[in-house]
């Protein structure tokens, strides 16, 4: 009989996803800023290396075929995090290496991002298909929820903490606290994957189930699902829209606001803390009208979607308006709607993961999750790039940033249309399902 983990398991493979946040945060928010603004770089270069380790994330539905062969994915959780927190620390000593020697540098960055890419990959994939595996199918969006809120957790809790201790900036104290951040990371997730296989790793021994599938065969499975392919689309756009921002926002900080790294990054700490509040309230709210009335995933994602265009707007003509607009608030609020929609989407991820017939956990969350790194690295990159190209041609970083925070704002008006169909096809409240906490 198969078992099923428990809620203090739950929230150990959410310290988990925490850890993974807090290491990819120094790469992706930390040292994009100081490679733009204390590093005199374009923008589009630690974009672009951000870019590539989405390009290695591509590998997501190799990695997850790999767990789903092996009887245990706990190693490839470990192995990932190994690579995931050694690529940081290069990251680390490339960025500063580049006042010395940028083309060394800059090539040393390349090789850490791509431990980083290859590191979440394996350990991000292996760690939700041993949750959707190890879950009972009522609890799968209530758990998948409670972890993506512990990640987003381990973000706010690192941003906040390095944000404080790294000014009055210099290398030596960067080093101090990006050593910190993944020593504790990898210290917490070999604490919480401690023996936490155990009952998921009996069952899979012990199932009865035709051998998974080959992995052309479960690609092929997975595009052959017409719910499958409407939920890849979704997913797809809806994060495109929802990391443009991601590598723009310090820069914008810094040249607007004339915030300092530590200031910027806190800023990237209080979006993250929106994000955190705003899955919770979208998780209470399904949880209370769960059974009083039809909860439908249009209702909570073009919420969601409608509030970030709507704050992106705002942002828009922050950059315009300069030092005295509510730029915290106006941040925060960008959070908490991405937070909304964010939940029923994982919510649906955690429920799909176990639909198929032959393909098993490991290949589809690795295929979801592909599609959210091409995303993600489009989507930082065009952001990123977009600044440069329209600060060349005018001169002016604030004209830069309105242009590129309206161009998110239309893809959030579309991702909501876009999700108002992808839910068409489904029953009332599928989508959601029991993304309550």
């Amino acid at each position: 009989m198969r078992s099923s983990f428990g809620w203090w398991s739950i929230v150990r493979l959410g310290a988990v996803q925490a850890s993974i946040g807090a290491m990819v945060m120094i790469a992706t928010s930390l040292l994009n800023r100081l490679m733009v603004l204390e590093y005199g770089l374009a923008a589009g270069v630690p974009a672009g290396l951000v870019a590539w380790h989405y390009v290695v994330q591509l590998s997501r539905p190799v990695w997850g075929h790999g767990s789903d062969m092996g009887r245990r994915r706990t190693p490839w959780v470990l192995g990932g995090m190994a690579m995931l927190g050694l690529g940081a620390l290069m990251a680390v000593h490339a960025t500063t290496m580049l006042d010395t020697s940028r083309s060394t540098g800059i090539a040393l960055a390349v090789l850490a991002f791509t431990f980083i890419g290859a590191g979440v990959g394996a350990a991000g994939t292996s760690m939700l298909a041993i949750l959707a595996s190890g879950v009972a199918p009522e609890r799968r969006a209530a758990a998948a929820a409670t972890t993506w809120i512990m990640m987003v957790m381990g973000i706010v809790i690192s941003a906040g903490t390095a944000g404080a201790l790294l000014d009055p900036y210099t290398e030596a104290r960067l080093v101090n606290v990006a050593t910190g951040v993944v020593g504790v990371a990898v210290l917490v997730t070999c604490v919480a994957m401690l023996g936490l296989e155990n009952k998921v790793g009996v069952a899979r021994r012990g199932e009865t189930a035709e051998p998974p599938a080959s992995f052309a065969d479960a690609l092929r499975e997975i595009f052959q699902e017409p719910e499958a392919r409407r939920f890849t689309l979704f997913i797809f756009v809806s994060m495109l829209a929802y990391s443009m921002q991601d590598l723009i926002l310090e820069p914008f900080a810094g040249m607007v606001f004339g915030m300092t790294p530590g200031q910027s990054t806190s800023l990237s700490g209080l979006q993250h803390g929106g994000v955190l509040i705003g899955m919770i309230v979208t998780g209470i709210g399904g949880s209370a009208f769960a059974g009083r009335m039809p909860v439908e995933l249009r209702v909570w994602t073009m919420l969601g979607c409608l509030g970030s265009a709507l704050a992106l707007a705002g942002l828009a003509m922050a950059a315009g308006y300069g030092p005295g607009w509510p730029v915290a608030a106006n941040v925060a609020a960008l959070g908490f709607f991405n937070g909304a929609f964010a939940v029923s989407a994982i919510g649906s991820m955690m429920g799909l993961a176990g639909a198929g017939k032959r393909t098993r956990e490991g290949v589809r969350m690795g295929v979801w999750g592909t599609a959210q790194a091409i995303a993600f690295g489009l989507g930082g990159l065009s952001g990123a790039l977009g600044v440069d190209a329209v600060r060349n041609l005018t001169g002016e970083a604030g004209t830069a940033f309105q242009l590129i925070f309206a161009l998110e704002a239309g893809l959030f008006l579309f991702s909501a249309m876009l999700a108002m169909r992808v839910a068409s096809h489904k029953r009332p409240g599928a989508f959601l399902g029991t993304a309550g906490i």
